[in-house]
């Protein structure tokens, strides 16, 4: 009995471990079936969704979760910003001169453009190889419209074209330019050495025209100052003559006030002569001249009677 007693127990046992992994299998399978064929899935931050049946586009699916059939497919799509290098971009100016620069673009693929962009371009959003070449191409275009001086001087204004331009060359892929940096413009060397002497020439010629203008603001300095000495000096003399001519004015104005008084009272002009001979009589010394000659004021004698 305890034999037939054991072995019952070791059957039961295998039923027993038979049942478990029966039941395991049981709930474990349609758990892999249903995680394979979950019809739940998820479209990233800065993707469209592109659902497709048999390769056909059925809808555009935003960022989020989304229930698919499983005969439905889902491609993320980024729309996202990208960047393309383009190094050594090369192309001719106006005047023949070879010219080379690298740019660097930013784009992204508009929104309401992901079918488009999906059909006829790309199934990830990927389209640096077309921005690439639409970025040569602009830029053999537009250096092709400047000579190589205004290359340089006219910068911002290439960059303008050249931005203006490729935006419209990526339109055409469903894609819009963000921004474009562009570094300096690099010409052959003999050119550059062509430059770099008619700077130096240049240079010389402002200096020259500098030292000219110095000169010549000196020597206006120096006529000024002439010019304001002399204006002085005829100031002066007028200033002098005027004076002289008032004073003796003056001195005319007042003989001529004289010799009417004189004219219209005489007996003042007889005082005066009697002053004047008075005078004489004063100073004389009581000695007589010892020549005497024709028309010489002869002295008066004061002979006295009996003497």
């Amino acid at each position: 009995m305890g034999l037939l007693s054991r072995y019952a127990g070791e059957g039961n046992s295998e039923v027993n471990r038979g049942r478990l992994l029966r039941n395991a299998l049981m709930v474990g399978v349609p758990i892999v079936l249903l995680i394979a064929f979950w019809p739940l899935r998820t479209v990233p931050t800065g993707y469209r969704g592109v659902i497709t049946i048999g390769g056909s586009i059925r809808g555009i699916q935003q960022e989020g979760f989304t229930l698919l059939w499983p005969w439905e497919r889902l491609d993320n799509f980024t729309i996202r910003a990208e960047r393309v290098d383009v190094k050594d971009a090369d192309g001719a100016t106006a005047d023949t001169q070879p010219v080379k620069t690298s740019l660097t673009v930013r784009y992204s693929i508009l929104p309401d453009k992901v079918a488009q962009v999906f059909e006829q371009y790309s199934h990830d959003g990927n389209l640096d190889s077309y921005v690439q070449t639409a970025t040569l191409e602009t830029f053999k275009a537009v250096t092709a419209r400047y000579s190589a001086t205004d290359l340089i001087a006219k910068r911002p204004l290439v960059s303008t074209d050249i931005s203006t331009l490729l935006k419209t060359k990526v339109a055409a892929y469903g894609a819009q330019v963000i921004n474009i940096d562009m570094t300096n413009f690099s010409f052959s060397q003999s050119y550059m050495d062509a430059i770099n002497a008619k700077v130096t020439e240049e240079q010389r010629r402002l200096a020259a025209d500098n030292k000219l203008k110095t000169v010549e603001s000196e020597q206006k300095q120096k006529v000024a100052v002439a010019e304001a000495e002399a204006t002085a000096l005829r100031a002066k003399a007028d200033g002098e003559a005027y004076a002289v001519k008032a004073a003796a004015a003056a001195q005319a104005e007042a003989l001529r006030i004289q010799n009417a008084a004189l004219r219209e009272n005489k007996e003042v002009l007889e005082l005066r002569r009697i002053e004047v001979e008075a005078t004489k009589a004063a100073r004389w010394n009581g000695a007589l001249p010892q020549n005497v000659y024709a028309g010489a004021p002869v002295p008066f004698f004061n002979v006295s009677p009996g003497k």
